[in-house]
């Protein structure tokens, strides 16, 4: 199973964002999306920023972790 976590972009250089998820700050590569901003929301995996999601997603996937944790 692979689990996302989603985080808000702070923010971005050179194909590197920084984001926060929950409170904790991590460099992403943000080279798979293209015009992403800080104050965007994305999906996290390994690493990689893989989608743009909405704050609306970002909350139903915290709730779910919550839930699983």
């Amino acid at each position: 199973m692979c689990v996302g976590l989603a985080a808000k972009v702070v923010g971005i250089k050179d194909g590197v964002a920084v984001v926060d998820a929950s409170g904790a700050k991590r460099e992403v590569s943000a080279e798979l999306i293209e015009e992403l901003e800080p104050g965007d929301f994305v999906m996290v995996h390994a690493g990689i920023a893989i989608a743009k999601i909405t704050a609306d997603d970002t909350e139903e996937t915290d709730e779910l972790m919550e839930m699983l944790v």
